[in-house]
């Protein structure tokens, strides 16, 4: 639906339900009182159902069928990306995030539009993208780690430069709200996330090895997964980061990861790119892997003022990145079948 229909209709709805006043004092309800009152209108309307309507409801609901891609096929990407990162020299903690997240946490922290994202009537958002949640809890590890270090503990966990750097991971079961036309676009599907959160050591230190850290582990998990060649697209949103592109192009440009499969793995400048721009900043990229013949984009990322403003702390870094695990399965499977026919 168009901003405009989208819009028609409320004032419609508003209009049935007493007008703008009575929409307006909902809306400055407190809280508390706000989800009480949408408890006892769910809890009226589901007793209304019957089992042959709520079994209508599944059938024809989108966000409620199975996925459609096998398990099987699932799990296996989610192995070969674990793999990848228990191969990492860094210590990464994968973690199981919640499947709800606080609400606005994707529109206040992320922009974006409230409308993509299933909320609740508890107040909160079903999980649409884990990088929201693990920002969210890598903002907490650093804050204790700087609380810690005020009180005298130390630099928090590791040494060197990067000492205090928080490194997580996961994969989460996640829903969009918009309708998505096109193959391998689903309501909901599984993604494989990264960050990286830490603070600012100067001369773009902790971006240099933040990001070298994070592709390293697609580029070692692509190639297992089916891919005849992969290249990471780098856009520099911000001219500082230019030398930070142009290292992880000649970095890449030699990599080991996919020759020892024989798979090519490069990266390259796209300052053309369209999207991400208000996202994110100083340097985002696109991953790009050619399965059966065809190039798809697998995977985003990018650094972000996330953690800088949940923070409040101009010095605090983030870099976050996420891989399609659905795409890469439905590429992988299709690959198999056509090989298996022929």
């Amino acid at each position: 639906m168009t901003q405009t229909g989208s819009r028609a209709a409320l004032d419609r709805v508003v209009r049935r339900a007493g007008g703008a006043s009575v929409f307006e004092a909902l809306v400055a309800l407190p809280g508390s009182d706000l989800t009480t009152l949408q408890l006892e209108l769910m809890r009226r309307r589901a007793a209304a159902l019957s089992p042959a309507t709520v079994l209508e409801r599944y059938r024809r609901d989108r966000f409620t069928a199975p996925a459609p891609l096998p398990f099987a096929a699932l799990r296996r990407v989610e192995d070969v990306l674990l793999d990848a990162l228990a191969a990492r020299p860094e210590s990464v903690e994968v973690v199981t995030p919640a499947p709800l997240a606080p609400l606005g946490t994707h529109s206040v922290l992320a922009t974006v539009d409230q409308n993509k994202v299933v909320s609740t009537v508890r107040g909160t958002d079903v999980a649409a993208d884990p990088t929201n949640g693990l920002a969210l809890e890598a903002a907490v590890r650093r804050q204790d780690l700087q609380r810690a270090d005020v009180a005298g503990a130390g630099s928090g966990p590791g040494g060197g430069p990067l000492a205090g750097v928080v490194r997580l991971a996961a994969i989460q079961r996640v829903v969009r709200a918009q309708y998505v036309a096109g193959p391998a676009m689903f309501a909901h599907f599984s993604l494989f996330a990264q960050v990286t959160a830490g603070r600012d050591i100067g001369g773009l230190g902790f971006e240099r090895a933040a990001l070298a850290e994070q592709l390293a582990v697609v580029a070692g998990a692509l190639p297992r997964l089916g891919a005849e060649e992969v290249e990471v697209r780098l856009t520099v949103l911000e001219p500082r980061f230019a030398p930070v592109a142009d290292a992880i192009v000649a970095a890449l440009g030699g990599r080991p990861d996919g020759a020892a499969a024989g798979v090519p793995v490069r990266a390259a400048l796209d300052p053309g790119r369209p999207s991400g721009r208000g996202y994110y900043e100083g340097l985002c990229f696109k991953v790009m892997a050619r399965l059966d013949g065809e190039w798809a984009e697998v995977g985003d990322g990018g650094f972000t003022g996330w953690s800088r403003e949940l923070l409040s702390n101009k010095k605090e870094r983030l870099l976050i990145s996420g891989l399609g695990i659905d795409r890469l399965a439905a590429a992988h499977a299709a690959a198999t079948s056509r090989t298996t026919a022929t």
